[in-house]
């Protein structure tokens, strides 16, 4: 299993518009950030979206996604969902609809923010993308991958996290209910959200990413969804050896 990192910014992204910090002003590619998303490409080909943030298409440029077999949503927050119009390009590449999974309150959300591609009146012809919304009740399969929606705390929205196999997908959340932790059993790479080192309301800060990190055991921990308050360089260089800043364009191969 390939993991790709398509973005691990913030909603803002970074650099932040206007913003003349010196992680807007970096050289360091790293410190260039798109909105979250991430890509896993299993050994039989099929390429799984995980979430279609407003810069999709520059991502799919830049890293070379030719192919988007399923999309799994963690919820429906604007940096999550507005490339979904871009999926049109799929569906024209493969031929048909995709099916894209998450909560019932996220596909809600998408038929409402979306309206114009459930309009039966609306003429297909390339304009509008093709969405076979499925609210995920529970564990399933994607060809030999197992997947586990992993339900988080986003502030006070209950949103999904992932397990796919052995490797987990935790963005965006400021809470593991106790319920979920048993999910997480022996996971051997966890990515996990984590803001800024300020305390908010919906994220986790660095030091409290690092505690959920240490209790999860994983063998490695990458964050993601960061402000430019954390130059990658200098927040990596604190963190313990088995964690790091994810960064746009990282790939993970993964067993299994």
């Amino acid at each position: 299993m390939r993991v790709t990192f398509l973005g691990t910014g913030t909603s803002h992204g970074v650099p932040v518009i206007g913003c003349r910090c010196e992680t807007c002003r970096s050289n360091d590619p790293r410190d260039r950030r798109w909105r979250p998303s991430i890509t896993l490409e299993l050994a039989d080909g099929t390429s799984i979206l995980v979430d279609t943030s407003p810069d999709l298409r520059a991502q799919a440029l830049r890293f070379n996604l030719a192919r988007v077999d399923v999309i799994l949503l963690t919820h429906s927050h604007a940096d999550h969902i507005l490339g979904l119009d871009d999926v049109r390009a799929y569906n024209l590449l493969q031929g048909g609809g995709i099916p894209c999974c998450g909560d019932a309150r996220t596909l809600a959300d998408i038929r409402r923010t979306f309206a114009y591609a459930f309009d039966p009146g609306t003429p297909f012809a390339g304009g509008v993308p093709r969405l076979l919304l499925r609210e995920l009740m529970g564990p399933f399969c994607l060809s030999d991958c197992a997947v586990t929606p992993v339900p988080l705390l986003h502030g006070t929205r209950p949103i999904l996290g992932f397990r796919f196999n052995r490797f987990a997908y935790l963005t965006d959340c400021n809470a593991i209910p106790e319920s979920s932790w048993p999910l997480l059993d022996d996971v051997e790479v966890v990515v996990l959200d984590c803001l800024r080192n300020r305390p908010h309301p919906t994220h986790f800060t660095v030091e409290q990413a690092v505690e959920v990190a240490r209790r999860i055991g994983a063998r490695h921990t990458y964050f993601t969804h960061m402000t430019h308050d954390l130059p990658h360089a200098a927040t990596c260089a604190r963190l313990p050896r088995t964690m790091e800043l994810a960064y746009d364009g990282l790939v993970l191969d993964l067993s299994g």
